[in-house]
């Protein structure tokens, strides 16, 4: 599994939003620049972002993007199945029941489940408030040097 430029650069404008959230709307160009992504990909991100309600948005000349909520409540996973849909795999473990016909007699579905599982428990543990942590720890360090 690989995850697209859509979803990295998702997740990378959630933490931008949230690194400069100063209760002013952030013009696109700005996160274009900061994130080095072009304006015209990156409408197309913030534009699914904004549907999901992960994002707020304002028109005019003061207007821009917000993060929608505090950064804690927004899962790496959350963004991701987002942007990228399932995480699994494998298509055979994106239904329940498993609707494969091979289901019952698949040595290697274990296999495949365990990933998945390793797979959502990392993305589900880290939130996008962990990525701003990581980040002012990281210039924190930067400063100490």
């Amino acid at each position: 599994m690989k995850i697209s430029t859509r979803g990295r650069y998702a997740v990378r404008v959630m933490l931008d939003l949230a690194l400069h959230n100063t209760g002013e709307y952030i013009k696109v160009k700005d996160i274009a620049r900061r994130q080095d992504i072009s304006e015209k990909y990156l409408e197309q991100i913030i534009s699914i972002l904004n549907k999901a309600g992960f994002v707020h948005s304002v028109r005019g000349a003061q207007g821009g993007y917000q993060i929608a909520d505090d950064p804690k409540k927004y899962t790496i996973g959350m963004v991701l199945r987002l942007t990228e849909g399932s995480l699994s795999p494998v298509a055979c473990l994106d239904t329940t029941p498993n609707q494969c016909e091979r289901c019952d007699t698949c040595e290697t579905l274990e296999v495949w489940k365990r990933l998945s599982d390793a797979i959502n428990n990392v993305v589900d543990d880290v939130t996008i408030q962990d990525l701003v942590d990581r980040h002012n720890a990281t210039i924190s360090y930067d400063y100490i040097i």
